[in-house]
């Protein structure tokens, strides 16, 4: 199986930020009060005050405020779609595995589009609140073989150095700029 990174990966840049955006642009009056608690998390996540997981949850704390979460990603993927890498596209097969820190709700209605499974940050899309860990880093990989022990990953491909824990379990990896491929540092081109 090959598993993939979304964001700036499979989707040419961050979803949970053009999703924001979205909803910004359709229900300003959801996303503009939790901007100014954003900016300041933001702010103590760059300086290493706060984790990836407060941040998001911050960012997210709009969710309550939305009608309909569920119809709002459907109408975000309807416009958003197209932002999906040729690349990837022209080589998807149907035993891929999206494995992502974006938000499984965010995530969970393009992954089924594409007939893949995916394993992502689980987020309550009524509340925006993160159940258990992040899904970056070495909570990748122990997500992955949690729910495929036995598996093999023949390639992996990612835009980020973060996934490196990800990318030393496949036989094969491939950074990913820009829609470009190319080895991962320090991994050979087939093991």
């Amino acid at each position: 199986m090959n598993v993939y990174d979304f964001d700036q990966t499979i989707y040419e840049s961050d979803s949970s930020y053009h999703f924001i955006l979205y909803c910004l642009k359709k229900h300003p009056w959801a996303v503009l009060p939790v901007i100014p608690g954003a900016a300041l998390l933001a702010l103590g996540y760059k300086r290493g005050w706060i984790g990836a997981k407060r941040l998001k949850q911050q960012l997210f704390s709009f969710l309550p405020r939305l009608r309909d979460p569920d119809r709002t990603v459907h109408d975000f993927w309807r416009e958003h779609r197209k932002n999906l890498q040729p690349w990837y596209l022209r080589q998807k097969r149907t035993d891929d595995v999206i494995v992502s820190a974006s938000p499984e709700f965010l995530l969970r209605p393009i992954a089924e589009k594409l007939g893949v499974r995916l394993i992502a940050t689980s987020m309550d899309r009524r509340s925006g609140r993160i159940d258990g860990e992040n899904c970056h880093g070495k909570e990748k990989v122990r997500r992955f073989f949690e729910r495929f022990p036995n598996a093999e990953i023949e390639a992996f491909y990612s835009d980020s150095l973060s996934d490196t824990p990800l990318a030393e379990q496949a036989k094969k990896a491939f950074l990913v700029r820009r829609g470009r491929l190319g080895l991962w540092p320090g991994k050979k081109k087939s093991a």
